[in-house]
């Protein structure tokens, strides 16, 4: 199956994937620490990752008979605050030693494309997988991009893309860790890639000692439950008063463990123009998040990551951020929020507007 792998490198590289690596399907090698992790209840409120648990075991899970697991890379913009660093800057100094566009808020780097990755990676290896079957009649074949259980980055690494760090991304020589994973199962017997990479984190801990949460439980152990990405995408509902004033500025995702890695500021990569980032002072605009009303929201971010936070998530995390940040300007947009339908909205605008009339001490 030699010409069927060739074939699909040089198409993957077409469509937009700069890496590409291929391994056997077999049993996931993180699959034990997986278990672990969700003993330890580190998923938070995710409670479909231990409902699929069993399913992450193998790839058969998602595609009966799968043999091969080709893993594929490709990349998108970084973050803003990650475009200049000052030269006498130590890699593990924080964001404030970072010189970067003055913006009202932080969102994470994927988001500030136009689309949602998912819709145009899934275009793409649909691509793929023409192309694929063309090569090889009969053959079966399963596109997925982090929404399938399949543990990703184990497979990335057996395929040679890069090494696991101790922020649990995958990091590339290249790369750094700004790119999407994406995957094709197959039932055809593809010829193995280059052994795994080597791990290049060293002694640094820049990662773990910048984390504004201290989301991390030790190197390579993300405590989810914690983590700024979870508690402004995939948490519903209140957030803990204790880690609110932790959250900074941030009100979708968090790329402080990326933005402090040395790996990114090493980083080269062409990125497709749908990712490049696009309306970020819109997207980082506070009073934006604050004053929208459902039609906008869907009229604009209808097909964009912020979709599955909802405007409800949105206004809870402008909301925390404009605490943070002490915007008493934007206190008549909060006291608007104080009657929201939503109740996670109501009160957390009752803390945000209880925090910025708090007496400043001197």
């Amino acid at each position: 199956m030699k010409h069927v792998a060739d074939a699909l490198r040089l198409k993957a590289a077409d469509e937009g994937f700069v890496r590409v690596g291929m391994v056997p399907a077999q049993r996931a090698p993180g699959y034990e620490n997986f278990c672990e992790w969700l003993s330890l209840h580190f998923h938070g409120t995710m409670g479909y990752l231990e409902t699929r648990k069993q399913a992450y075991e193998h790839p058969d899970s998602i595609l009966d008979g799968c043999q091969s697991v080709v893993m594929l890379a490709m990349p998108y913009d970084r973050n803003p605050r990650t475009q200049t660093r000052k030269p006498e800057a130590q890699p593990c100094e924080r964001l404030k030693q970072i010189d970067a566009p003055k913006l009202e808020s932080q969102i994470g780097a994927y988001a500030c494309g136009e689309i949602d990755y998912h819709e145009l990676i899934w275009e793409k290896l649909r691509s793929l997988t023409d192309e694929a079957k063309r090569l090889a009649p009969g053959s079966h074949w399963r596109g997925v991009v982090d929404t399938a259980p399949l543990l990703e980055r184990d497979f990335a690494r057996l395929a040679g893309l890069g090494w696991i760090g101790k922020n649990t991304l995958l990091l590339n020589r290249e790369l750094g860790s700004y790119f999407f994973l994406a995957a094709l199962l197959t039932d055809l017997d593809l010829p193995t890639s280059d052994a795994p990479t080597t791990d290049h984190c060293g002694s640094c801990t820049a990662c773990l000692d910048a984390c504004p949460t201290k989301a991390f439980a030790g190197p390579h152990v993300l405590n989810a439950s914690r983590c700024i990405s979870y508690l402004t995408i995939e948490h519903r509902g209140d957030i803990a008063h204790e880690l609110r004033d932790q959250m900074e500025d941030w009100i979708f995702g968090c790329d402080v463990c990326q933005i402090v890695c040395p790996w990114n500021r090493k980083r080269t990569a062409d990125v497709l123009q749908p990712l490049l980032s696009i309306d970020i002072d819109r997207k980082t605009s506070l009073k934006h998040w604050l004053e929208i009303d459902e039609d906008a929201f869907r009229r604009l971010y209808r097909k964009t990551p912020f979709w599955r936070t909802k405007l409800v998530g949105m206004q809870r995390n402008a909301l925390i951020a404009a605490a943070n940040t002490h915007r008493i300007d934007l206190l008549p947009f909060i006291d608007r929020l104080l009657n929201s339908a939503s109740p996670v909205v109501a009160e957390t605008a009752a803390w945000a507007k209880a925090k910025l009339e708090r007496p400043v001490p001197t």
